[in-house]
């Protein structure tokens, strides 16, 4: 492969990855059997936190309770 090749071969990679980003997830935060926070995570990166007590959070928690 020549080297321009290669180069371009690395961009398109790079796009791709960029395109793709790493899904939501959440986690529950628990102290003494009750969730005191929830984090927003994208792959290993802390997003934000979340009151599980505000209308959002109980919506997450709601969720959750469900699929299990």
């Amino acid at each position: 492969m020549s080297e321009e090749a290669v180069k371009a071969a690395e961009a398109v990679e790079e796009t791709t990855a960029a395109a793709e980003p790493e899904d939501v997830s959440y986690q529950a935060v628990e102290k003494e059997g009750v969730v005191t926070a929830i984090w927003e995570m994208q792959g290993q990166k802390h997003l934000r936190t979340i009151d599980p007590r505000s209308h959002e959070g109980k919506q997450i928690l709601a969720l959750f309770e469900t699929a299990a």
